[in-house]
């Protein structure tokens, strides 16, 4: 799997040198909700929106998870599951998340050592600006 760097074609970098993970982003962050939302209410919202993840904000507005279809399901469907449920209270990916000037390779890496697909990219203050997402 290799990010995918649309921004690298435009500029003739096809090799990806001196590419950052805000120029590989593949798309702005989404939708973003809060993190105490309960959980069938942000799966509805994930459904609707027609996307495969959530990113979660903090009270301060700052990316504090992601969360995907699959893990909002399998959740809902536990036996300790309540209507009660809200995000930050199951098992998610609550970074630390790429900044967007880290190395292209650099932020592949990490990625593939945390085993994900998909990871926020953030400023240096913590806000989601996109997503970097590994292809097969």
């Amino acid at each position: 799997m290799t990010p995918i760097p649309p921004r690298a074609h435009r500029s003739g970098q096809a090799d990806g040198t001196g590419l950052t993970a805000r120029d590989a982003m593949l798309h702005a962050p989404g939708p973003q909700v809060d993190d105490h939302m309960a959980v069938d209410v942000a799966l509805s919202v994930l459904i609707g929106a027609r996307v495969p993840h959530l990113l979660l904000q903090d009270e301060d507005g700052r990316c504090a998870g992601l969360v995907t279809r699959a893990q909002l399901t399998a959740h809902r469907g536990g036996s300790w599951f309540s209507d009660r449920t809200r995000l930050r209270d199951i098992p998610l990916d609550r970074g630390p998340f790429t900044a967007s000037t880290a190395a292209l390779g650099d932020a592949e890496a990490a990625m593939r050592i945390r085993i994900l697909n998909v990871s926020p990219v953030v400023d240096d203050h913590g806000y989601a600006l996109g997503i970097l997402a590994l292809t097969p």
